[in-house]
């Protein structure tokens, strides 16, 4: 696995041996990019601009792309030990330290935001609704700028009896019949999907 574009062009990056962890496929990371530096609602000056959260970071593949094309800054959660050390070692190897903050935690139980990130990236384990439980525990921990870039990645949709993944607002709970956020883009790769869209806790007011 290795960086594609940016400094830090063809970077080896180190991944943990096991299923504890499940790097984003390079095909997918190279997609999601090319949308985030080409597309009209988004752009290279924009991603150069990011403040970035890579959470279930696993190796850090999607924030060390993203500060290898120029993004500001970047925090990493990763809860796992072996998870934690990859991602160290990923660091120091990219030379990207002074630009990134390691944060050893549960997405769904984060700690307070020093401040607002601006693109959040979501690659947590399948089949157990964490794109969901992680986004409404790091709104409510200030983890999200207004006007944030969210990134998810989900499983693929097979059974009839599955529900298709859905962008929906952060900072609205769960039973709030409301619209659904819009989605900016929608991608298959194999049995992962990337759903994007922005946060925009200001559009629908918070109180019934």
């Amino acid at each position: 696995m290795r960086i594609i574009a940016g400094t830090q062009r063809g970077r080896s990056l180190s991944a943990p041996s096991g299923a504890t962890t499940r790097p984003t496929a390079q095909r997918m990371r190279q997609a999601i990019f090319d949308m985030l530096m080409h597309a009209p609602w988004y752009g290279r000056e924009t991603l150069q601009e990011a403040v970035v959260l890579d959470a279930f970071a696993g190796t850090g593949a999607l924030g060390l792309e993203a500060l290898s094309r120029g993004a500001q800054f970047a925090t990493f959660m990763e809860s796992s030990r072996v998870g934690m050390t990859a991602l160290q070692a990923n660091l120091r190897a990219c030379q990207m330290s002074d630009k990134a903050r390691l944060r050893s935690c549960d997405v769904t139980r984060p700690p307070k935001a020093s401040r607002p990130h601006s693109l959040i990236f979501l690659d947590p384990p399948y089949h157990k609704g964490l794109v969901e439980k992680g986004l409404r525990a790091l709104y409510r921990g200030g983890w999200l700028a207004p006007g944030a870039l969210i990134v998810a990645e989900t499983e693929n949709v097979t059974g009839a009896d599955e529900e298709i993944f859905q962008p929906f607002h952060a900072h609205l709970p769960p039973h709030r019949e409301v619209p659904p956020p819009e989605t900016i883009a929608h991608r298959q790769f194999g049995a992962g999907s990337i759903t994007i869209w922005v946060h925009q806790p200001d559009l629908i007011p918070t109180q019934s």
